[in-house]
């Protein structure tokens, strides 16, 4: 899939970059081959591809035991709120 000219465009629009006429053959260019690249990477067979974590045998990402290391203080938080009203706190509204 090649991108136009105008694809360039709107997509300079929409991130909000300044390309002048003398860049935009330059980035037509690239981006179609970024977006052919990446057309050429989503026909690749995966099907038999088993996931994994980390890409290197035996090695393991290293968890924390999943346990609770700290107390609730939500009610002391709360404390010095304007207003709360069941655990959550109370703010204006500012969207009609």
């Amino acid at each position: 899939m090649s991108l136009t000219r105008q694809d360039v465009e709107k997509i300079a629009h929409l991130a909000r970059l300044s390309i002048t006429e003398q860049e935009m053959p330059v980035y037509v260019t690239s981006l179609s081959s970024i977006v052919n690249f990446v057309d050429e990477l989503s026909r690749a067979e995966t099907g038999t591809v088993e996931p994994m974590a980390h890409p290197l045998v035996g090695q393991h990402q290293r968890l924390r035991p999943d346990v609770v290391s700290e107390s609730d203080h939500r009610e002391t938080y709360q404390a010095n709120a304007p207003a709360v009203q069941a655990g959550l706190y109370v703010v204006p509204r500012v969207i009609d």
